[in-house]
């Protein structure tokens, strides 16, 4: 009995290790080229689902449906105009013709690698064909008329494009899209992220900016101290305005009164002659002499009338 256990646990083993190796699975997003000592056999497999293969002898290369991504890496590239520039791209890719993209590139490493030849080569093309107008903008739309659009955006909108940066990165796609081809691989987008200029460019750039800015600046201090005078010559002159009518109306009042006392004085002057030039005589005298005051009068002085009569 323990030999027959034995014999069968030995069965069910190998029963189990070929039925593991005779199948595999598919998920929805991938696909499979089988191949039997290196050489593939048949068709690629696209379905998702259980598969059965020969156990030992085949070989289940799984790849990807899905889009997938490419980035490049930056490159220095002259334009037609003899600027340098680094442009960073990046694209879109799939694998349509797995059996193909097996025998030419046999995975995405190597697929990679391919199209950085490719698409980096057809970029460098494009960009060399035009000027960096063409690749910085897409329209000829024109820049905002505003204070804080440099003279030298202003002087770029003079210069139309031809293509731009749509046309010219169709162009990219559509040459690179059709050297992939041979491959198995679908190019479906190709894009550029940045372009930048080259650092020995770059500096002259940013020099240039900041000048345009201080200019901007100059000409905005200059106009907030204009509008400054304005408002302090404004101001001045309302206070002048403002001093010259109150005066006006101090000097008015000023004048009514007088006026009101005059004739008040002179009412009183009119109903007693005499006590008022005494009163008034009384109030002058505490203003004109006090204890260190020495007064010489004449005998027949008005202002000493009163103190002369005063002894009798």
């Amino acid at each position: 009995m323990s030999r027959l256990a034995i014999i069968l646990g030995g069965l069910i083993v190998i029963a189990a290790v070929l039925g593991l190796s005779s199948t595999y699975t598919l998920s929805e997003h991938e696909q499979a080229v089988i191949t039997r000592f290196g050489e593939p056999r048949g068709q690629p497999i696209i379905e998702p689902g259980l598969h059965f293969k020969m156990p030992f002898a085949d070989t289940v290369n799984r790849f990807d449906k899905r889009w997938l991504d490419w980035r490049g890496d930056p490159n220095q590239i002259p334009t037609k105009d003899k600027k340098y520039i680094w442009v960073d791209t990046f694209g879109r890719w799939r694998i349509v013709d797995p059996l193909r993209f097996f025998q030419r590139l046999r995975d995405e490493r190597n697929a990679q690698s391919r199209l950085d030849d490719i698409i980096d080569g057809e970029t460098r093309n494009a960009i060399a064909s035009y000027a960096l107008i063409e690749a910085v903008r897409s329209t000829n739309r024109p820049f905002e008329d505003d204070e804080y659009v440099t003279e030298t955006e202003r002087g770029e909108t003079l210069e139309k494009i031809s293509a731009g940066r749509d046309k010219l990165t169709r162009q990219i796609r559509d040459r690179a899209a059709e050297v992939v081809k041979e491959f198995g691989v679908e190019l479906v987008d190709v894009q550029v992220r940045r372009i930048n200029y080259v650092d020995e460019v770059q500096v002259k750039v940013f020099e240039r900016m900041i000048s345009e800015r201080r200019r901007i600046a100059e000409r905005s201090r200059s106009e907030g101290m204009g509008r400054a005078a304005e408002v302090r010559g404004q101001r001045e002159r309302e206070l002048k305005e403002i001093r010259s009518e109150s005066y006006r109306k101090a000097q008015e009042i000023t004048g009514k009164a007088d006026a009101e006392a005059t004739k008040i004085y002179a009412e009183a002057f009119g109903r007693d002659p005499e006590f008022y030039q005494f009163l008034r005589t009384l109030e002058a005298y505490p203003q004109a002499v006090d204890h260190n005051t020495s007064l010489f009068l004449g005998a027949d002085s008005e202002f000493y009338k009163y103190l002369k009569s005063s002894r009798k």
